[in-house]
């Protein structure tokens, strides 16, 4: 079994995989305060929870977009699963041809998500990673990564509606039950789920006329099920897109 860890700048994602099948997958919050003992608590205690035998855990790979945790992350692994995990980034076999103008400025997140986005869904594609930002990326018709866009994620947006207006209310994010909507809640809902649907659908609509063919687009991140299903284009949601990116990079570094 293989341990995979995807850091973020607001969650971590933890799972562990057996082959292709995904033994348990967990999301906890990022926070630069813990120390590597405290995030191996952590794992055992996920371990404890999902009956893991850590014994049956052969290695550990970790894709990591918060620099000053890293290195506890890796030793946090270290205590907990007994075993040295593949950090990516330089030196790391990913079979990923990047044609972008600073090929090292490339987090290790995107990468992932085009590695498996190329090997599991085939090539020209378009990858949403809707998480503290929302990463709109291509992958042309060779297979090479061509770059993207960057936008405030759904949080942020929604955050900064509630802090810098006034008389708008900090609010949970449900799915509305219609676009058009006399309550301010209810409006909130709306325009946030609506307009990012929208947001998506412009953006793969002009990468799509840009490029001059079509393209399969895949969503992952933990609001893309929230967002995704209000879209227009077809848009396959992969939950665990970035854990088997995570295996398939392992793999190749065997």
């Amino acid at each position: 079994m293989i341990l995979a860890i995807d850091m973020g700048n607001t969650h971590t994602e933890i799972g562990l995989l057996d082959g292709e099948k995904t033994v348990f997958s967990s999301r906890v919050a990022t926070d630069l305060n813990k120390t590597s003992s405290e995030y191996a608590v952590m794992m055992h205690a996920l371990f404890e929870i999902h009956d893991v035998d850590i014994t049956r855990i052969e290695g550990a790979i970790i894709s990591s977009v918060v620099p000053p945790l890293t290195y506890e992350i890796r030793d946090a692994v270290k205590f907990a699963a007994k075993v040295t995990p593949l950090i990516v980034g330089p030196g790391i076999k990913t079979g990923l041809k990047i044609r972008i103008e600073d090929p090292k400025a490339l987090g290790a997140d995107l990468v992932v998500d085009a590695v498996a986005a190329n090997e599991l869904y085939g090539y020209p594609n378009i990858v949403i990673d809707m998480g503290t930002a929302t990463t709109i990326m291509v992958d042309n018709d060779k297979g090479e990564f061509i770059g993207g866009v960057i936008v405030p994620g759904v949080g942020i947006s929604l955050n900064a509606l509630g802090t810098n207006a006034s008389k708008l209310p900090k609010i949970n994010l449900t799915a509305p039950a219609k676009v058009i909507n006399g309550q301010t809640v209810e409006a909130m809902q709306s325009g946030t789920v609506y307009g990012q649907a929208g947001l998506l659908d412009g953006i793969i609509r002009r990468m799509t006329k840009e490029l001059g063919y079509p393209c399969k687009v895949v969503a992952t991140g933990g609001l893309a099920k929230l967002i995704v299903p209000y879209c227009e284009t077809p848009i396959i949601l992969d939950n665990d897109l970035m854990l088997k990116g995570l295996r398939i990079i392992y793999e190749k570094n065997l």
